[in-house]
């Protein structure tokens, strides 16, 4: 994991709400700009600290790479901005109580760098800045001022299993042991699709939670995440589930899971209305799982369930 600082000063209010980071790639004279080129250093699972109006008020986490788009709306901000730039996605949260760094320099300036810090001695931001690394240490001085630490936050990001999983898919193209057949069963296992569904079916009816049996209603579901399953995993129907689409979010997220007995283990981080709000609330168990399925659902249990 790395850490960066953004100065959100112009675009808070579009790219906080809308999931990303986006800055141009050149300076306007076309000349090299560290604070940009930063953007493409940037990896999932990545913590970002947004700064604005002299406060840290949100905190995010990368979900992808920086790929090349055009410019967002900003409305009348960054109208000088080139069309083309670096795009980051990312989720952030906001804070409850915005930190002012200004306040505790102090405790931060053991933890700066240099050239390329988002703050000066003084304690003012530093212009010109866009996108900013920062240290470890630097991180865990501000979230300590927020009263939570770097653990907490980590424990609670959201998931980065998309990036994972498009990194093996670029991988399992460019395999040469196995065949452009299986290579596509491969692939469709990763979207719950084609063979591996099929073999799902073969041991689960419906949606465990929901009791929905519609089948193209339902997702099928790896318990053992695909892009860390061997190739006879991604296509075992032992590691599946047939799930609606509002509880695979959760159970692909690690916001539920399941004890081998049925028992249904519901994550405290996911807020306490969204249970009933969605039919959830009511199911405690539901029913026990063969042998082979409760292998995977220990291996979820252990590396993707979030108890919170």
């Amino acid at each position: 994991m790395r850490y960066w600082w953004v100065n959100q000063n112009q675009t808070y209010k579009h790219e906080v709400p809308g999931g990303f980071l986006w800055s141009p790639k050149v300076n306007r004279n076309g000349s090299r700009n560290q604070f940009y080129v930063n953007m493409t250093e940037v990896a999932p699972g990545d913590l970002i600290l947004s700064f604005c109006d002299t406060r840290i008020k949100a905190i995010g986490i990368a979900t992808g790479p920086a790929v090349s788009a055009d410019k967002p709306d900003f409305g009348s901000a960054g109208a000088y901005w080139e069309k083309e730039g670096w795009f980051v996605p990312a989720e952030f949260e906001v804070v409850s109580d915005p930190v002012r760094p200004k306040d505790f320099i102090a405790d931060l300036l053991p933890h700066l760098r240099g050239k390329y810090d988002p703050l000066q001695r003084s304690g003012d931001g530093n212009q010109g800045v866009y996108l900013a690394e920062v240290s470890e240490g630097f991180v865990r001085v501000i979230l300590g001022r927020m009263g939570t630490t770097l653990e907490a936050v980590v424990a609670n990001e959201v998931n980065i299993g998309d990036a994972d999983d498009d990194r093996e898919e670029v991988a399992l193209e460019g395999r040469t042991d196995i065949g452009e057949t299986q290579k596509r069963q491969l692939v469709q296992a990763r979207r719950g699709q084609g063979i591996f569904k099929a073999n799902v079916r073969l041991n689960e009816k419906r949606c465990r939670l929901t009791g929905i049996t519609d089948q193209t209603l339902l997702i099928a579901s790896h318990i053992k995440p695909w892009s860390k399953s061997s190739d006879f995993e991604k296509l075992d129907g032992c590691n599946g589930l047939l799930l609606s689409p509002h509880v695979d979010r959760l159970f692909d997220r690690g916001l539920i899971s399941f004890d081998d007995d049925g028992t249904v283990l519901r994550s405290r981080l996911v807020a306490a209305d969204i249970w009933p709000a969605w039919g959830l609330h009511a199911v405690a168990n539901v029913g026990t799982f063969s042998s082979k399925q409760s292998s995977y659902l220990a291996y979820h249990r252990k590396h993707l369930f979030k108890p919170g």
